[in-house]
């Protein structure tokens, strides 16, 4: 596959295959039982040739298509090991490369955003593309200042083909949900689609940049690439070199794993906090580890889809977690409530909300805390399973509009640094950046 199919009848019949290949499995899994093999391991079998097809899928139409990849490939750390591992190669290259576009049209793209000697903009450029991903692809470039440069070039169609991909995926979402236990993945679909024009909108991803590489310019930890150049479909911007988070996940080092997952909460974090934004996109081909002395920072790239946030993170989050921490349960479920998450008509007892957070803030209760993958694991099969209190209980909470961008990078953040299998001294991050996790001192109590 050379270029991103664009007519939609096309399209259209590969995403429809993957239902029908789905339903063809399930027969087959049921003959399997028939004749007396094990359910849960047919089970993990479907599941697994179901993932490995979805993905073949994915990486070949990229569009929206891919987008939904890459969303849900940061929770492959939640599925069964047997599951899991022979698809990870898979979703590790989805996150990292897809077929590229023909030489042709990307000179051609360039030469109607840039001009007809856009040559003349670069030294040097290099026709074959460094990375790409779902709606573009990026090439290695001199500007013609003699920095090297990154050009990130639209495929054409992408829009249509983002929109077009996504709706074909939102009908039949509930055959996917399998894949990711404890996951809604038709709200996922619908975020995803609501922001299709943020995506597409280069100028919004340049001025997202720009606020948070003035921010980091002399930080410490995080390296975020300036903006060079933009126009309409093109986005030129500094080099940064680095081990890609995927090879780190694949094969790093525990200091390279520690050191990565230690800045990926920090940026979580502080980003919204000293930008007013929110990354909304962190799968693992969006970071690199940048080499910094004897150290490491954190590479940040791909600032498409944003959340804006003015002031952080909002507060009520940080006030229920640190109540959540206290045993607070009354307090806890009043603030649930009083933000949406407890609608009016829903009667939840306060302690058994409490019993339901308590283990998934785990992470916070120490000073440090080590994410594994059997840990989300358990987080994911304690709420998907229909019989636990867990799940009974997370069906009757409501996610308000204004959170679920902030959830789903929540989840999908915790989700690489479980892949990571990094140490990571949360609480202090919180401690710094989460608004209403430190409670404010009385100003009316004498010290």
């Amino acid at each position: 596959m050379s270029d991103l199919p664009r007519k939609a009848v096309t399209r259209t019949a590969k995403l429809a295959a993957l239902p029908l290949g789905i339903a063809g499995r399930a027969t087959w899994g049921l003959g399997k039982r028939i004749v007396g093999e094990s359910a849960e391991l047919v089970g993990r079998e479907l599941q697994q040739r179901t993932a490995e097809q979805l993905f073949k899928v994915l990486g070949e139409l990229k569009g929206g298509a891919m987008k939904f990849g890459q969303a849900l490939s940061v929770f492959e750390s939640a599925l069964p090991e047997d599951v899991a591992g022979p698809y990870r190669a898979a979703l590790t290259k989805l996150q990292e490369a897809a077929p590229p576009m023909p030489t042709r049209t990307v000179h051609a793209v360039l030469a109607e955003r840039l001009g007809a000697n856009w040559q003349d903009l670069f030294l040097e450029f290099d026709d074959r593309p460094a990375a790409a991903a779902s709606i573009g692809q990026v090439h290695r470039a001199v500007w013609r200042d003699g920095r090297e440069v990154a050009v990130k070039v639209q495929y054409p169609g992408a829009g249509e083909a983002l929109l077009s991909d996504l709706n074909q995926l939102g009908r039949f979402a509930r055959l996917l949900g399998p894949l990711v236990p404890g996951m809604d993945v038709k709200p996922l679909i619908t975020e995803l689609r609501d922001r299709v024009s943020e995506e597409l909108d280069y100028a919004l991803e340049a001025a997202a940049q720009r606020a948070h590489a003035q921010e980091f310019a002399d930080d410490a930890d995080i390296v975020v690439p300036a903006v060079v150049h933009q126009s309409d479909q093109v986005l030129v911007t500094e080099w940064i070199e680095g081990v890609p988070l995927s090879e780190v996940i694949g094969e790093g080092t525990r200091e390279q794993r520690d050191r990565a997952g230690q800045l990926l909460a920090r940026f979580f974090f502080s980003g919204p906090a000293r930008t007013g934004l929110l990354h909304a996109d962190p799968h693992p081909g969006n970071f690199r580890l940048v080499p910094d002395g004897d150290g490491w920072r954190l590479g940040v790239l791909d600032f498409g889809t944003v959340d804006r946030l003015p002031g952080g993170l909002p507060a009520p989050i940080g006030e229920a977690l640190r109540m959540t921490l206290a045993g607070d349960a009354g307090a806890v479920h009043e603030q649930l409530r009083a933000e949406g998450f407890v609608k009016e008509s829903i009667d939840l007892d306060p302690g058994a909300v409490l019993d339901y957070l308590l283990p998934i803030i785990e992470p916070v209760q120490a000073e440090e805390f080590t994410f594994t993958r059997s840990w989300i694991r358990t987080q994911a099969a304690r709420i998907a399973d229909p019989r636990s209190p867990a799940h009974q209980l997370g069906k009757q909470l409501n996610l308000p509009p204004s959170y679920l961008l902030i959830h789903r990078v929540t989840l999908s953040t915790i989700g690489v640094l479980c892949q990571l299998n990094a140490t990571v001294r949360l609480r202090a991050e919180l401690e710094e950046w989460l608004p209403g996790f430190t409670a404010e001192p009385d100003p009316t109590v004498l010290p």
